[in-house]
């Protein structure tokens, strides 16, 4: 790992954002101890993150519980995407739930400013399952759409209990996976798709895109806006994904009380009872909202 003066860069680079940071949904960093042989984050205490909350209630989540939570990541990358900041690396282990279900997102340490300019960015970001197409072909002129995709595959898995794109360590595996619902792309359905490094079609079985419906069946069993926000975020043309504003104004969420909508920044959504989770799974407890 690299280091300046014996401390990590990503740990720097953690400390310089988290410090810049003051939002509701995002993990607050109280203080940095530093002595000569290491550097301790003293962070604010939040009792699970979202992978051990998906496992206490297996078989996806109640579907109010899925939007609350997602709501919840929306508005802090609606924040740090304001402020031209990639976080690079969601996944269920790096969003932190309070017993009031309240989602906090942590660990910045491949976290980028977008300052930087983007060719220097390297592909070796976010964890296998939730990165996006785009990166596993080998672009490394990527923006806030590379967080838009993570989004949606943990709102995928938080519905259906399961990753959405549980590949190996395989880069060619996981595109295949992702190809097998959304097709094998060409110049024609993604433009420029062709000069990408790992862009190799004739290693991969043809497949045409799917309903996801048809592929994640508990978005069967809700209503289409639910379908329709998914497909949105997971389009293999990073360029047409929805930002995190456009998804916070999707009919999604209109079932939620308009004040919520219009809080500031550093407030909790979930200031009231009804806002909150249900302890309750999808399977004792499935909701047609």
């Amino acid at each position: 790992m690299k280091t300046e003066e014996g401390v990590p860069f990503t740990a720097i680079r953690e400390a310089s954002l988290l410090k810049g940071l003051k939002h509701a949904n995002i993990v607050v960093l109280h203080d940095i101890i530093h002595t000569r042989d290491s550097l301790t984050f003293v962070f604010e205490y939040v009792q699970t993150d979202l992978a051990q909350y998906m496992i206490q209630h297996p078989g996806g989540l109640h579907s109010h519980n899925v939007r609350v939570f997602m709501f919840q990541l929306l508005r802090a990358l609606c924040y740090i995407h304001s402020r031209r900041i990639l976080h690079r690396d969601l996944k269920p282990q790096n969003l932190l739930i309070s017993y009031l279900g309240e989602l906090k997102m942590a660990d910045f340490g491949l976290a980028r400013s977008k300052s930087i300019p983007s060719q220097t960015f390297s592909s070796e970001v976010v964890t296998l399952w939730y990165r996006p197409p785009d990166v596993l072909l080998g672009s490394t002129d990527y923006s806030t759409a590379l967080d838009m995709w993570g989004a949606g595959c943990i709102f995928i898995e938080m519905l259906q209990g399961a990753p959405a794109f549980p590949g190996d360590t395989d880069v060619f595996q996981q595109l295949q996976k992702i190809w097998t619902v959304l097709g094998v792309p060409s110049e024609l359905s993604w433009p420029g798709v062709s000069q990408l490094p790992n862009y190799r079609p004739e290693r991969f079985v043809h497949s045409e895109p799917k309903q996801f419906r048809t592929v994640w069946k508990r978005l069967s069993q809700l209503p289409y806006k639910t379908e329709d926000l998914v497909q949105k975020m997971l389009k293999g043309v990073p360029a047409d994904r929805i930002s995190a504003q456009d998804s916070l104004q999707h009919p999604y969420f209109s079932t939620l009380p308009p004040p919520i909508m219009h809080i500031r920044d550093t407030k909790t959504s979930l200031l009231r009872r009804k806002h909150r989770i249900f302890m309750k799974t999808a399977a004792n407890h499935r909701s047609r909202s």
